[in-house]
């Protein structure tokens, strides 16, 4: 099992961790997982290659669109603006989960459940912005999987696609001015050293999934699948509940130790919202499709 980021401590290596260790407990040590972290066995794009010829049978991360676009609806921007209907959107049985898991099937990967973070910002140094107008001329490392640079953007900054491996160098030899697109603990944990502020523009609902190889799956008997499953299960209720307090947390923490926390204002957040959706969203249909972006209209969050 492969975590694409997050090292032993970090909550994502404490889940896979802990995953782990319930599924040899549960199996009395017939089953064992072994566990590699952040960058120790490949970046996010080779994790994700290997998980699907199966030499890797388990991962926590984000699908790369590299072979299917529609995986994209996962980053689609804006399709929930608050932490009550992104938990029931992105629960199990919510409905992104239903319009993705037969997208992940398609290409040979079983869902076992998603891993919930909070809403992303944008974090910078010297300068920041909370509107289209202010971010011309900011250049913002993205994850390079789409829409996520094509949202920035539309928000008026300036793309630089780069993987997470990469981000430090960046951001302190000035190639970007900051991060895009995660949840506060990153930036702070990660590059507070180099970071001044965090706007928490609340573009995407960041959450990473929990998938393992089909032929992986198949390959194992019901009772096998049950203790994988339940295991995963355990992570994902914990998660679930504890991810709202757990982003605030750092929230706290990230001001306490120096960096600027900014909400954009309703009228700022209404804007990027309608210039998001005007342009993204559009260019999103042709590589999602009719059907996946009628479920996102039909069902996605509307500004108050």
């Amino acid at each position: 099992m492969a975590t694409e980021s997050g090292d032993r401590e970090s909550p994502h290596g404490l889940a896979v961790k802990k995953i782990s260790d319930i599924v040899e407990e549960e199996s009395d040590g017939r089953i064992t997982i072994n566990v590699f972290y952040q960058g120790e066995i490949g970046g996010p794009q080779e994790l994700f290659d290997q998980l699907l010829r199966g030499n890797i049978d388990l991962f926590l991360g984000w699908p790369q669109t590299s072979y299917d676009e529609r995986l994209g609806v996962l980053q689609l921007p804006y399709m929930t603006l608050g932490w009550d209907e992104a938990l029931d959107a992105y629960g199990k049985d919510g409905w992104v989960s239903e319009v993705v898991g037969p997208i992940l099937a398609d290409n040979g990967l079983e869902y076992l459940g998603p891993f919930p973070e909070g809403f992303g910002g944008i974090a910078t140094a010297d300068t920041y912005a909370t509107n289209y107008e202010d971010a011309q001329g900011i250049k913002l490392r993205s994850q390079p999987i789409f829409p996520l640079p094509q949202t920035i953007q539309a928000m008026g900054f300036q793309a630089v696609p780069i993987d997470w491996s990469e981000v430090y160098t960046s951001i302190q030899t000035g190639v970007v001015d900051g991060d895009s697109s995660n949840v506060i603990f990153w930036d702070y944990t990660y590059f507070n050293d180099l970071l001044d502020y965090f706007v928490h523009s609340k573009h995407n609902f960041s959450f990473y999934t929990f998938l393992m190889n089909q032929d992986s799956w198949n390959a194992l008997d019901e009772e096998d699948r049950e203790i994988i499953t339940n295991a995963v299960d355990i992570v994902v209720e914990e998660q679930f509940e504890n991810a709202q307090a757990e982003d605030e947390k750092w929230i706290q923490k990230a001001q306490e130790d120096g960096m600027e926390y900014i909400v954009p204002s309703d009228e700022e957040m209404k804007d990027w919202v309608k210039r998001v959706r005007e342009t993204v969203w559009v260019e999103a249909e042709d590589s999602l499709g009719k059907d996946v972006m009628d479920a996102v209209r039909k069902n996605a969050s509307e500004p108050e």
